[in-house]
């Protein structure tokens, strides 16, 4: 027996079509019906019409002008991709959520407060995530002073991990840390109706551009959910860089004083709390990224599992089905009677 709960329309703005369609064709039927009228009495008197049209059944046409009527609803109303019913998923549908990464490249990320250092701890972490990942995309942006998109949404995790692996302090040429760009980069390859758009942020949270907050407000409006991971201590460290002869220096501003870099975690935690998603530090052993996989995890299968207990069926083919038949049959009925008498 069929289900026939929760009915709703996935394409509503087609039902125009099912309403004014038959209307306007309805009245183009009484329209050119009298126009045949006046065709027909400028050539024959009133005598002569009865006697012209005594095998014209007007039922019979008014059956066909129906069934076209009909077709033109039926149309519509499958345009609108009528839905009820409920089907649970197989277990192979119910995939992961794809996950944007966006990793903070810029000359802070070399701080030891860390170890090795900050940049090369997200990286393992990072690899180790995808070794372990089972469902969903994955995909990578780089950023400093600008961002870029260093691998697009995959399931190829090998790629993902090679560029990953070849990103170094010279990946992102413009110097700063611009995270608003940052964010507003990693939506771009995302698609419009993904259920979830998870981007992950892996800075020290020195937003040198101040545009954080303010781009996460704006992509919490496109659903996105952005999750904060914090690189590095409160504390902080120096920055110690390789310069042209490979030795390890310490970066100085223009002033010639030593660079300290400090962990930012209220930022971090103002764009995770605006978007919905959580702030978690990294840490020494790169838990922050283990918390939001279980996070991640835990959103995939809320929302599996309202699609698997509740999931509109469509049934388009019923209208169309429909249309179909009264197709065949307008084209079956004649406007002639069967039998005139003389």
């Amino acid at each position: 027996m069929m289900n026939f709960a929760h009915p709703h329309f996935a394409e509503p703005r087609w039902l125009w079509l099912a309403v004014l369609g038959p209307l306007l064709l309805l009245a183009l039927q009484r329209y050119s019906a009298a126009a045949r009228q006046r065709q027909l009495a400028r050539v024959a008197s009133p005598h002569f019409l009865g006697e012209l049209t005594r095998s014209h059944s007007p039922g019979r046409r008014a059956v066909k002008e129906g069934l076209v009527l009909l077709v033109v609803a039926a149309l519509g109303l499958a345009l609108a991709r009528p839905q009820w019913g409920e089907q649970p998923l197989a277990e192979q549908q119910l995939a992961g959520e794809d996950i944007m990464f966006v990793l903070d490249c810029s000359h802070s990320m070399w701080s030891t407060d860390v170890a090795p250092n900050r940049f090369e701890r997200v990286r393992l972490s990072l690899l180790d995530f995808v070794q372990h990942r089972s469902g969903g995309r994955v995909g990578l942006v780089a950023f400093s002073g600008e961002a870029f998109l260093q691998c697009p949404l995959t399931f190829d995790y090998a790629a993902f991990a090679d560029a990953l692996r070849d990103m170094d302090d010279k990946t992102i040429a413009v110097p700063g840390t611009d995270i608003g760009g940052a964010l507003a980069e990693s939506v771009k390859t995302m698609e419009r109706d993904s259920r979830h758009k998870v981007v992950v942020l892996l800075t020290d949270g020195e937003d040198l551009e101040r545009g954080g907050v303010d781009q996460a407000v704006k992509l919490a409006k496109q659903g996105v959910v952005i999750y904060t991971i914090g690189v590095g201590t409160p504390a902080g460290s120096e920055i110690q860089m390789l310069d042209e002869r490979g030795q390890r220096t310490l970066l100085r501003d223009k002033d010639g004083q030593v660079v300290r870099s400090h962990l930012d975690e209220n930022t971090l935690r103002e764009i995770a709390r605006t978007t919905g998603g959580n702030y978690f530090p990294l840490g020494s052993l790169g838990d922050g990224i283990s918390h939001v996989k279980a996070a991640v995890t835990a959103m995939t299968a809320r929302a599996d599992a309202a699609r698997a207990s509740k999931l509109g069926v469509d049934r388009f083919h019923v209208p169309v089905a429909l249309a179909l038949l009264g197709l065949v049959g307008e084209s079956l009925i004649t406007t002639r009677r069967r039998k005139v008498n003389p």
